[in-house]
């Protein structure tokens, strides 16, 4: 694919990123940044750092060195902050987690109409107006009213993604999306992809699946050991690739 990205605004920078759990270091120095518009994928073997770059950006893991910044949001190393400092990051970044993270308790409608209740203060008609747009746009509106054990796994990552997507977030985060999709569920992720990336988001998706990657990322960034072994256009660096630990991953 070819689309032009050079000259726009960066969704998130990431410079010299270190990160670990206790002493272990998982993430050692990465550089990297998503453009507005831009889907890139985060790719590696398993235990190469790909979960914990979500978990950094997303404020909910510590990291020890470096910086994040994300649309005018800079996140600096050590503790994490407490919620009621992270609001502007909230406002800024949407989690779409592998197991969708739904709470069981509530509606797909009034799963996504929390954080904007309870977080961004919004009213819960305004909150309500957005979830069923956002349902809608989504190709779920009919299960608005079911609960997380009601729907099927394509129909649960709908609503998370509309969940992520209810505080209009710059910056989406995806985690191992097309794990349990069949091939046309598969199709209309990447679909729906595309179109949120054609709305001026930045898109980072961590995952395994290389077709999936060439079908619908701009660019991969493959990491071995916590670092960057390659990144590059998506179908050049997962046809042609230069580095044994792009290699391995494509095995």
């Amino acid at each position: 694919m070819s689309r032009n990205i050079a000259l726009r605004e960066s969704a998130l920078r990431v410079r010299a990123l270190h990160a670990g759990h206790g002493e272990r270091a998982i993430l050692r120095g990465l550089d990297f940044a998503v453009a507005e518009g831009e889907v890139c994928a985060v790719m590696g073997v398993s235990g190469a750092g790909k979960t914990t770059v979500l978990r950094v950006v997303a404020a909910l893991q510590p990291f020890s060195s470096g910086t994040i910044e994300i649309s005018g949001v800079t996140l600096q190393p050590g503790a994490v902050p407490p919620e009621s400092q992270l609001r502007a990051l909230r406002r800024r970044v949407g989690v779409v987690f592998q197991s969708h993270a739904l709470f069981e308790h509530l509606t797909a409608l009034e799963n996504i109409m929390l954080a904007p209740v309870h977080a961004l203060g919004q009213s819960r008609a305004e909150a309500a107006a957005t979830a069923t747009r956002l349902l809608e746009s989504l190709g779920v509106s009919a299960r608005a009213n079911a609960y997380p054990r009601q729907l099927s796994g394509g129909e649960a990552q709908r609503v998370a993604i509309a969940r992520a997507l209810a505080p209009d977030p710059p910056l989406l985060l995806m985690d191992e999306p097309t794990s349990a999709l069949d091939p046309a569920r598969r199709t209309a992720l990447g679909e729906s992809v595309r179109e949120l990336a054609a709305q001026g988001r930045g898109l980072l998706i961590v995952t395994h699946d290389a077709d999936f990657a060439r079908s619908y990322t701009d660019r991969v960034v493959v990491l071995s050991h916590g670092t960057v072994a390659e990144q590059g256009p998506a179908n050049e660096v997962l046809t042609h690739p230069t580095h044994d630990a792009t290699r391995e991953l494509l095995r």
